[in-house]
């Protein structure tokens, strides 16, 4: 597939090509980004989601009116101001990730960075869900997440083989959201009637509350609701994490400049650093590396006509290896996003999370996540790779084709 986009890209910033029976168009260009994107989402639809098996009618799948009231309802709680108000949640999973570095670094025992990845990332957003940390038993109930996700297709509308491909798994994550409905209902039922929920509580909460007014929020949109922003906030957070250990363990170089921030005479602080860092690792591994639109209409973008009824790919991942906006676009250069004049500042140049009206809601969420984490872990360990994966997954996200198996080493103080 992605050889394919990439021979496509060869021909200008958007370019025709037949992917199966379908016709096609890619986009990678700043402005035609722009265009499709941000300034006329409601020319470029999505058609049917290629995770609505797993979504349902949750936010990421919804369309129209329903998708506008669902996306109300949770913004607020993806802002600057709302990641605040669980940021006691997400310092819990942090510092639960660093317990388990600490220790096995002490004992010297081999670890997964990925798993290790995965399990943080999931314990922070089921914390912000539930308000508990993540068992274990819960835990391998909900890998079949990355299972389903792992199955789905790259741009097509459904899994090849359907529902049946992934039913096992399907089951099993029903069963746990049902499960998890039933417990939040029952500690909703010891807060009295009357009695407002509390700002900042677990956003399975929210939902309940929401649904005693408003019919559309039956046990299935819920369920769907509750299973999109686990899969949504935990996958692409995890792939970028580990995405990052790699990048550092082929980039010694960035790692110490990223020790060096804080340092007596150093120009960039250890925020800045980090937040470098993860926005490099988010270029060249967008957590939303292909965004599938459909056209149902004829448009003119730059002169160029996009047929009613044709697919449209936008791709972050060949926009942000592009060398007309990135100069040396395959190296990993966090310093770029400190420097002036290092990175292109042309509005749809830069879009790991897409951009728009759609553009993922979890942004602000994920990136103080990862950032409190990596707070933790940069400065006190070092993962010491025995082996790393040598390609990458192009499927429904990007992922790291092999398991990460490391000894963590602790690092002396500085």
């Amino acid at each position: 597939m992605i050889a394919l986009l990439t021979e496509a890209r060869e021909l200008g910033p958007i370019s025709r090509f037949r992917l199966g029976s379908r016709q096609t168009v890619l986009v990678t260009g700043p402005e035609q980004v722009q265009h499709i994107l941000a300034q006329h989402p409601d020319r470029y639809v999505k058609r049917s989601h290629r995770a609505r098996l797993l979504l349902g009618d949750g936010v990421i799948s919804a369309s129209g009116d329903a998708w506008k009231n669902q996306r109300r309802l949770l913004q607020a709680q993806f802002t600057a101001t709302g990641v605040r108000r669980h940021e006691h949640r997400i310092a819990g999973a942090a510092r639960r990730t660093a317990d388990r570095w600490a220790e096995k670094a002490r004992t010297g025992e081999l670890t997964d960075v990925g798993e290790d990845m995965q399990f943080f990332a999931l314990d922070t957003i089921w914390r912000c869900l539930t308000g508990h940390p993540l068992d274990a038993v819960t835990h391998r109930e909900l890998s079949s997440i990355e299972a389903v996700v792992a199955a789905l297709p790259t741009a097509a509308a459904a899994p090849d083989g359907g529902p049946d491909a992934m039913a096992a798994d399907l089951a099993r994550i029903d069963a746990t959201a049902e499960r998890t409905i039933a417990a939040a209902r029952e500690e909703a039922a010891e807060r009295p009637a009357e009695e407002a929920l509390p700002d900042g509580a677990p956003l399975l909460q929210l939902l309940l509350e929401t649904a005693r007014t408003r019919p559309e929020y039956t046990d299935r949109l819920i369920r769907d609701e509750l299973v999109t922003v686990l899969a949504a906030g935990h996958e692409t957070t995890a792939k970028t994490l580990s995405w990052l250990f790699l990048l550092l363990d082929r980039h010694p170089e960035a790692r110490e400049w990223v020790a060096a921030a804080d340092r007596p005479g150093s120009p960039v602080g250890r925020k800045e650093a980090i937040h470098a860092l993860v926005s490099e690792t988010l270029r060249l591994y967008p957590a939303v590396w292909l965004i599938p639109r459909h056209a149902p209409e004829d448009d003119l973008v730059d002169g160029y006509l996009i047929e009613a009824g044709s697919d449209v790919l936008v791709c972050p991942y060949l926009t942000h290896r592009d060398p007309e906006l990135w100069p040396d676009p395959e190296h990993f250069d966090p310093e770029r996003f400190l420097t002036a004049g290092r990175r292109p500042v042309r509005p749809g140049a830069y879009y790991p999370f897409g951009v728009g009206a759609r553009a993922c809601l979890g942004l602000q969420f994920a990136m103080r996540e990862m950032a409190v984490l990596l707070d933790l872990l940069l400065p006190a360990y070092r993962p010491a790779f025995r082996s790393t994966p040598a390609a990458t997954v192009f499927g429904a996200n990007l992922r790291p084709d092999g398991s990460m198996p490391a000894r963590i080493q602790a690092v002396p103080p500085s």
